[in-house]
């Protein structure tokens, strides 16, 4: 199942996407949604609850009468510019793969990866993508003219979403991809649970508003999607329905949340923590883990990924403006279903 909810026309819409339906062919043949629609000023109005059916990617709901056509995600994608952020983790070059194959006429994939150089962002794409079995019906398709396919289609940079404009150094690139770039998807993040609270805070919290500052900065925008984890909802039973957090809001009614007092209070902890020459960086890192566990469970969530991944959501909110905006809710992520072929999957821990 993957949740989340979008902002069309103005409008806060929800979704919980159920995979797996099948026709008496036994050929998958509808993805079925759950759609509630919420006034964009107050959460709690509730306008209406649609079933809303899919066939491929062609989705179409209806709202207050109007009928809404979103459209082929593959044609939405031709001749488009893409900002791909944590492009050789598990989901993202499984995304780059999936593009490249269904939709080669996009025009450009620029894929910001953690490197000392542009070169080097390369290798690693190449190394940790490219090399994998997950890459091969494309290998299979283009031959030997991969290689020339991939450079005219992808664009490694070498950049962290921790940083100002993403870290890209060089100037002429960045101006370049602020004229160009169309969709921009957030897919970097740390999903370690009990993640040192100063890397958990930069990356999943911070880091989603510097690529939101930097989609703000590309003139052809059209879209920020946002994958964030189903898990932001706590472990509340019962239905759970897929509404945005807002500032300062907890899930356990606890007042007083503050993204900036919880940046102030990492800081002084670490400033703490290295004003003790005795302190060795494993006890640091074991208190920094601590923190954070403490600061998420005092807010009513569970742990440290969960707590940023949502501080992370409320951030792209409020400071969104009127950038179209996506925030993907997806539950257990676990190996390939069906495409590009059963079963693909790293990182099992």
């Amino acid at each position: 199942m993957w949740t989340g909810f979008a902002i069309i026309n103005g409008e806060i819409v929800s979704f919980a996407i159920i995979n797996g339906e099948r026709s008496q062919d036994k050929q998958p043949s509808t993805v079925s949604c759950i759609i509630y629609h919420f006034s964009s000023v107050r959460r709690t109005n509730l306008h209406n609850l649609h079933l809303l059916r899919t066939c491929r990617t062609s989705i179409q709901c209806t709202s207050n009468n109007t009928v809404m056509e979103l459209g082929s995600i593959v044609d939405f994608l031709d001749n488009k510019v893409m900002l791909i952020t944590g492009a050789t983790g598990f989901l993202a070059k499984i995304f780059v793969e999936k593009i490249l194959r269904v939709q080669p006429n996009v025009k450009k994939l620029y894929l910001l990866i953690r490197a000392s150089d542009g070169k080097s962002a390369l290798q690693r794409f190449n190394n940790e993508a490219v090399a994998k079995d997950l890459f091969k019906l494309l290998k299979e398709k283009h031959g030997t003219n991969l290689h020339n396919f991939l450079s005219q289609k992808v664009t490694p940079v070498d950049g962290d979403i921790t940083c100002d404009d993403l870290g890209v150094q060089d100037s002429s690139l960045k101006a370049q991809m602020w004229r160009e770039v169309d969709v921009v998807v957030n897919a970097a993040a740390t999903t370690n649970f009990d993640e040192s609270y100063d890397v958990a805070l930069n990356l999943n919290t911070f880091g989603a508003k510097n690529v939101l500052n930097f989609a703000k900065k590309c003139v052809n925008i059209k879209l920020l999607l946002h994958v964030s984890t189903a898990y932001v909802s706590g472990e509340k039973p019962g239905l759970i329905l897929e509404t945005p957090y807002y500032l300062g809001e907890s899930l356990n009614g606890t007042r007083g949340l503050n993204i900036d007092k919880e940046r102030k209070i990492v800081e002084d902890k670490l400033k703490e923590l290295e004003s003790d020459n005795n302190a060795s960086q494993q006890f640091i890192k074991i208190a920094m883990k601590e923190l954070g566990m403490l600061r998420a469970q005092h807010y009513g969530w569970p742990n440290t990924y969960v707590f940023t991944k949502a501080l992370g959501e409320m951030i792209i909110g409020h400071l969104k403006g009127d950038m179209p905006v996506v925030i993907v809710r997806p539950t257990i992520v676990t190996s390939t279903f069906k495409e590009p072929f059963p079963g693909w999957v790293e990182g099992i821990r």
